[in-house]
Order: C-alpha cells, then structure tokens, then sequence
C-alpha cells in the first residue's frame, strides 16, 4: 500500500504522503503498518496472555506464525474461509474455532482504532492545497472505507454469514492536514529562517466527535517573559514539527507543534481561523513554540512556559517544553491568547478575559455585553443558560468572544469590543444536562471521566470575531458570592474607581481547571498579559475605565455562583434571567 512514510509512537500513528493511497485490499495486506499493527496487538495479547492467541494453536507466536496469519487475511479477503487451507499451507490452525478467530479479527479492527491516527498530506512542489476536497477523498475518505470493507469481507468469509449490523465506524483516519513550505517573511534577523523549513498547514479534514486523552488535564504556574530568545536555544527538526498558522483576532501567529503533540495541535482548527495566503505574506505578530526541547528551556526555571519580546524585530516569542506535564490543551491556548494580549496593549487596546457577545432582542433594539473574569467564573455557563430562557425574546445571540478579546477607543470616543476564537474550550461538568452531546457531531473531548473534562467545538465565525461591536454592558463575573439583599444578582459599581478595585482583585472560586483551589485572586482576573505588563496595562485601565462612565455603560458585577457548591447549574440559570431583563433595559434606552 502507497502510505509513504509512517511512524508509530505514544498511541499514535503518523502516515506521511504525497499522492494517491491505493485502493485495494492486497496492497493494505501487504503494507508494512498492516504488519507492524499486527505485531504490536499479537505482543499486547501475549503479555496478558490471552485466550484470543489460541487461534495460532500455541503458546508462543513467532515471526513465521505472523507471517503465515498476514498470508491468511489476504485470501480470506477474496475467498471463503473453507477454501483459504487449500491455498495456505498451515492456514487451517486459524480455522479450528472460526467463533474465536473472528473474535481475533475483530481485536485487531479495534485495536488499530485504539490510535490516535493522522495523515499529513505532503504538497510540497504538488498543488494538493488546491483542491483539497478531492486530496481529502482520494486519501483519508478511501482508507477508511478500505479498510472497513477488508475487515468485513474477512470476517464474513471466516464465518460464512453476512453482517446484518454494519456501524460505519472512523476506520482510517480521524484526522487529515494538506501541509506545504511557505517562505515566511521573517526578520532577517534572529533564529527564524529554520522555521521556513517546517510543513504549513493548509487545510484540515476532521472527522468529529474525537475523543483525545492527553498526557495532562490541568495548567498550573503561569507563563514568564524571559530575556533571552528561546527560538535561539534549539534547533528546528523540520520532520517532527508542523505549523498551525492561526488568525488570532486580526492577528497572525504562528503556531508550532511537536508531533508528540500532534492531536493538540490539531485541535486548533475548532478553535482558530487558518490564516489565508495573503495573510502569511506578511510578517506574523507571534511565534509560539509547543514542544520544544526540555534541555533548551531548562535554564528559565520549574515551569519554562516563557514568552520573549523581541522588540528590534517587533516579533513576541512564546515557549513551551514538550513534557508529559505540559500536555494539556490549555497550555497551548493560553500562551496564544497572551501573545495576543501582549500585542494589543502594545496598539494601546485593552485586553480582557471574558465573554462578549451581542444580544438582539425581539422588537426590543439590541445590546453588546461583555463579562470579564477568570477561568471557571461562570461566563460561558451564564450564556448557555441565557439562551435556552431568552428563547423566545432572544432573536439573535452572536459570541463576538468566547475567552479572550480586546476594547478600543474608536474616533468617535465610543467602546469597541473585539475577539479572537472562532471556538470554545469548555469543561464538561459545567455544561447544562445533553448541551455536549447536541454539539457532538462537531465536537473535540478531552479526557472525559476525569476532573476538568473539557469539549472544544466552533461557536462563532471569523468575521463576527474581527468586526468590531460597540459594548454597551461590563460586568465582572463573581462566581464565590451568595445573593442576598444587600449582594444582588446584578450590581452596579458607582465610580470608575470602585469598578477597577472589583476588576483589579480579580476574585474567583477556583473550579479544578488549574492546580490552584478554593479562592484564588489575580490581576484582572488575566494573568494572561496584564499580569505580566502591568506597566503597560494600568494606565490602559485607567483610560478605558474612565471612558466606560463617561459614555454611560452600565458598568458592575454579575454574581453566577458558579464556584458555590450545589449552585453549578441553578447559579448561572438565576444570573442568565436577571441579565436578560437587564439586556432589555439597556438595549431600549440606548
């Protein structure tokens, strides 16, 4: 079989190709992965020493017998089984409990599906980037439906029955990218040409709901800006690594990958527009290295997660080792959005933390709200439950910010709210009963059945990101308070002063997204720039917060109780029906 290069490692299975995958089962039989698969599930079997090895008629299976049970699938792939042992010397040992050597057959399908499994679409010097449909169906669409087809024939011609149940199951490949070189405009300057030698990826082909189970499921420490370019401390190894060019709001960062963190890496296009050719012939704003070698970074201390600002070159640098601990979607989110912000305070925007999202109410006029806070406040939850009770007031919800975003004073002195994902990076525990699995057709899951569960899926568009939404409501997500008479729902800050003491404090209830718990407080609630140029920020603050009561924004604190146990679900329910009304205020006397 054409399958190129491959390379099997930490469950997964990276096949490399530059053309066509052929389209018969003897090829796929007589692949070199074919074998190398079996071999692999046959040793897994002999060391729990299981009763599916019976069907080699001994205890010990050796190179021979792997041999003689490859040669056996290729006619059983043609013929029935009753007639393999005619043609097999020695084949007939897999005959003798045809019950138990479909079972073998059906470990095997299934074992192969156990991997993660990508192919990489190589158009260098080809033109695969331009009809990618048609790349995607000759590879990816043909290998799966091969593959299927070889294992029911097998096992139809093993047991001499016809399969009445046939579950059309993601047998190839769950996730495929058409690669090619682009000549990046890099500085001339700095350690950056390497990286013109390293596979862009133009297209992906994703084959939802993918169910991921990286090295780790939390983010702790934060990330550090360092005085020393991190890109000048290692060499590019062009094979191991790929390049998500990603549309970060209006910026583009560049987005490298290590393969041991490929399905990461992958999971970017739920999140993040792919920057267009036009993009990519300018300089990027960012480059963030995911995976780069330990021993490189190790001098920037315990946690090197680290960003550089190379000024001479106006070009932010963001580092993260590839490490087991380091393993965790949100580290690679987070440091792009921190580039991001650390960029936007440089144009003079000012970044935040939260969601924004227009509101457009039924015959009521229309309001933009933005609710800031940290990781796990009760933002996204609040939404969710704000749509399902504004059902029927609510004629339009667009998500301008799911996470992260950033406010500009316009010409006219008037408060411009932008964004920068296309996607959301959600924990399962806090969704409302049956939301995920109403999204799952579109849907990437991290490590579920494990504390911090989360779901990435696509929940706006790339031109409502960018746009620019004039916000007239910013409320602070306070998710450790009860309600009372005195702590209402919905609260209104009298002074731009008591706003920014509220925002500055940045309070939260920690719900097990990181490895801190119980009350925690950060700067903002953003440690995701801000904290780390405050210098640059508090001024921005001061400016904009200043703004929002000269223009008469209704500026307070939204009490979600997300964090108060036993209010994960009714909290952001009470929150999202006192919003709504508000919503309506605001948007009929604007």
């Amino acid at each position: 079989m054409n399958l190129g290069s491959y390379e099997i490692f930490e469950r997964k299975v990276v096949i490399r190709i530059k053309n066509r995958i052929c389209e018969n089962a003897e090829d796929l039989l007589a692949s070199r992965l074919f074998k190398d698969m079996i071999k692999r599930a046959v040793g897994e079997l002999q060391k729990r020493g299981s009763v599916l090895l019976k069907v080699f008629g001994k205890s010990e299976v050796e190179k021979e017998d792997i041999q003689l049970l490859i040669q056996t699938f290729q006619f059983l792939a043609k013929m029935p089984g009753e007639h393999v042992p005619n043609v097999v010397k020695g084949s007939h040992v897999f005959f003798q409990d045809t019950h138990l050597f479909n079972s073998f057959v059906e470990h095997l399908y299934n074992y192969w599906r156990t991997y993660d499994r990508f192919i990489i679409c190589d158009s260098t010097g080809d033109d695969l980037d331009k009809r990618p449909y048609r790349t995607f169906n000759d590879t990816v669409e043909n290998l799966t439906q091969l593959i299927r087809s070889v294992y029911r024939d097998i096992c139809e011609n093993i047991t001499n029955h016809s399969l009445r149940i046939y579950r059309q199951v993601k047998a190839g490949a769950e996730i495929a990218t058409i690669s090619i070189p682009v000549n990046v405009p890099f500085p001339p300057t700095g350690p950056y040409k390497q990286l013109n030698q390293v596979l862009m990826i133009r297209q992906i082909l994703l084959n939802p709901p993918l169910i991921l189970n990286p090295p780790s499921n939390k983010r702790t420490g934060r990330f550090e800006i360092v005085h020393k370019n991190p890109m000048g401390l290692f060499d590019v190894q062009p094979e191991e690594w790929l390049c998500y060019p990603a549309r970060v709001g209006s910026l583009v960062i560049l987005i490298y990958f290590h393969k041991k963190y490929f399905e990461l890496g992958f999971s970017l296009c739920n999140l993040f527009e792919v920057a267009d050719d036009e993009a990519l012939k300018e300089k990027p704003d960012a480059i963030f290295a995911f995976g780069a070698p330990p021993k490189s970074l190790e001098d920037f201390g315990k946690f090197p997660t680290v960003i550089y600002d190379d000024e001479k070159n106006d070009l932010l640098i963001g580092a993260v080792p590839e490490d087991q601990e380091f393993g965790y979607f949100g580290y690679l989110k987070k440091m792009v959005l921190t580039l991001h912000n650390i960029k936007m305070m440089k144009k003079g925007r000012l970044p935040f933390h939260g969601a924004l999202v227009k509101i457009m109410l039924k015959g009521r006029g229309e309001a933009t709200i933005l609710m800031a806070g940290d990781t796990g406040a009760g933002k996204s939850e609040t939404l969710e439950a704000l749509r399902v009770f504004g059902e029927n007031e609510i004629q339009d919800l667009i998500i301008i910010a799911d996470d992260m975003g950033s406010l500009e004073i316009n010409d006219r002195g008037e408060i411009i709210g932008y964004g920068t994902e296309t996607g959301a990076f959600l924990r399962l525990d806090d969704l409302r009963p049956g939301y995920a699995l109403g999204q799952i057709d579109r849907a990437i899951i991290m490590s579920p059945g494990k504390v911090n569960a989360r779901i990435v899926l696509p929940v706006t568009t790339f031109e409502n990101v960018i746009k620019g939404h004039r916000v007239h409501v910013i409320l602070y997500a306070n998710n450790y308070e009860e309600i009372d008479d005195e702590h209402l729902v919905i609260e209104s800050f009298a002074s731009p002063e008591q706003a920014m003491a509220v925002f500055r404090e940045g309070t939260v209830m920690s719900k097990g997204t990181t490895t801190s718990t119980g009350l925690v407080h950060s700067y903002y609630g953003n440690i995701f720039g801000p904290a780390q140029c405050k210098e640059l920020h508090e001024p921005l603050a001061q400016r904009f917060f200043t703004k929002f009561f000269e223009n008469k924004l209704f500026v307070g604190q939204l009490r979600t109780r997300l964090g108060i146990a036993g209010m994960e679900v009714k909290g952001p329910e009470e929150a999202a029906r006192e919003l709504l009304k508000k919503l309506a205020s605001v948007a009929e006397n604007k």
